[in-house]
């Protein structure tokens, strides 16, 4: 059959002669590019044979060795860190963020202490915080009376305020500001405001030495922020972001004392991190509210996801469209549902597989501060006068800020790869090459002769199989068993 054919034509066609064989073996060593195989076939004599296998075989085994490490050092994902010092002819300015320490309007919290309580069940969405056993039936009882109240509208009405009252002076690169030209944003201070927000303007410096100057009054008789304890701290907290970027005061805000100036110098600091398995970065996560990917913004959208699938709400501190959570939703569901986030680790930043990595750019602005007394003599005097307060009130109440670039430079921070690919074949080029002196056309010689070897090899196996056995079924004409028996009776 089928079988038989096949071993005909294996035999008459592509069955090689024993002496083809040592021919092309023969041939193959004699003019293949890998070097010093032709002096062990070409030699007569059995030493220099010897030799020579023995310098074939050691440089061989010393390639294969430098090989494998090459590629074990790759695969191990290896990577450098550049620092880069750029110098600019101007440079863009940073978002800032202010805050009054005193969060809230005197009056309007003077014999409502549980406002405290609230808000700090609020800003536990972003910073955890420890509730106080003494005020949950108070707190239980106000949320039960007052399931409409609003902390975010009362926050807004009755927090810190930023007008021409609390904001004396504004000037940027030696033009006027106001109060308009600062955005209103809710943190765990409460009301807030950011200059140079989303970075609309553009605002560019082209002069170190100059930059933002402010002049706050803090008005400690009109704000508090804890009835029980008085007024605590008195000041303005600040934080220096990125345009693009949220305000984040969890560590980093910096604090201004009242009757302080705070002169902050301020240069630009550019990360650039590898996309993993080099790096941590995952360079194709985006985020639905914000424009730029950072590890803050992903955790409030991280943490506003889970709230809303669990509280079918959404606390007004976090991005997003959801329904506002009420005052019992807070207290009885959002409290314990960031608790629960962060004891089973739902929301975690840092490695690319978590579930907000590193962001593969980011810019931070590192600050040096240094402080002096507010006004000489002269000044507090001169302030007494246009304010119409005494000079006691300007020392309590005033606080002075300059931001301002240190140099017009960025520095730049980038992680690259160590070895890449191309890097890779030159190094296991240049191995071979010196050890061997083979090339990608010795690589390919030697596939070729491997692989007519093997095909030999199959052919051989082929022809040695035993012949397939065949069945043929009886035919219609053909008497059967018992048709046969049936006639010899007969006859």
């Amino acid at each position: 059959g089928i079988l038989e054919k096949v071993r005909l034509y294996l035999i008459k066609k592509l069955r090689p002669h024993l002496e083809d064989r040592r021919k092309y073996h023969q041939e193959f060593a004699s003019s293949t590019s890998f070097h010093g195989v032709h002096n062990i076939v070409q030699t007569r004599s059995k030493t220099r044979k010897a030799l020579w296998l023995l310098v074939v075989a050691g440089c061989l085994a010393v390639v294969i060795w430098q090989i494998c490490s090459r590629f074990i050092y790759y695969f191990s994902w290896p990577t450098t860190t550049t620092v880069v010092v750029q110098y600019v002819e101007n440079v863009k300015f940073p978002a800032v963020t202010f805050c009054n320490l005193n969060r809230f309007q005197a009056h309007a919290v003077n014999n409502l202490r549980i406002i405290f309580v609230i808000w700090n069940i609020v800003s536990g969405v972003l910073q955890k915080f420890a509730m106080e056993e003494k005020y949950s039936q108070e707190l239980n009882d106000f949320l039960h009376g007052n399931q409409n109240f609003s902390i975010k509208e009362f926050t807004r009405k009755n927090g810190f305020y930023l007008n021409s009252s609390t904001l004396l002076e504004c000037e940027f690169f030696g033009k006027p500001c106001y109060p308009q030209d600062f955005e209103h944003v809710f943190t765990e201070y409460g009301n807030c405001f950011t200059f140079n927000h989303n970075d609309l303007p553009a605002r560019r410096v082209s002069l170190s030495g100059r930059g933002l100057h402010l002049l706050f009054d803090v008005q400690q008789e009109k704000f508090t922020d804890e009835p029980a304890l008085g007024y605590t701290d008195a000041g303005v907290t600040f934080v220096i972001h990125s345009p693009k970027e949220l305000p984040r005061f969890d560590g980093l805000g910096l604090l201004t004392p009242v009757g302080m100036h705070a002169q902050v110098a301020i240069s630009q600091l550019k990360s650039i991190i590898q996309e993993y398995p080099w790096g941590e970065c995952k360079p194709d996560i985006k985020l639905q509210y914000h424009k730029v990917y950072s590890t803050n913004g992903c955790l409030q959208e991280c943490k506003a996801r889970y709230i809303q699938d669990w509280c079918g709400c959404l606390p007004f501190i976090l991005p997003g469209n959801g329904t506002e959570c009420d005052l019992l939703k807070f207290y009885n569901c959002v409290y314990p549902a960031v608790y629960d986030i962060e004891i089973k680790g739902l929301c975690t930043v840092g490695t690319h597989n978590s579930t907000c990595p590193t962001p593969c750019e980011e810019t931070n602005y590192p600050t040096t501060i240094t402080y002096s007394s507010f006004g000489g003599e002269n000044a507090i005097k001169y302030f007494s006068t246009k304010l119409k307060k005494t000079p006691e009130y300007i020392r309590q109440n005033l606080v002075r800020i300059d931001i301002k670039y240190h140099d017009l430079s960025y520095k730049i921070t980038q992680q690259q790869k160590a070895l890449t690919i191309s890097e890779l074949l030159a190094d296991v080029g240049g191995q071979l090459g010196l050890f061997c002196g083979a090339s990608m056309i010795t690589i390919i010689e030697l596939l070729e002769y491997i692989f007519t070897n093997f095909c030999w090899m199959c052919i051989f196996l082929l022809l040695k199989a035993p012949e397939m056995p065949q069945w043929n079924n009886p035919s219609q004409n053909q008497p059967t068993h018992g048709e046969k028996k049936k006639g010899i009776q007969e006859c």
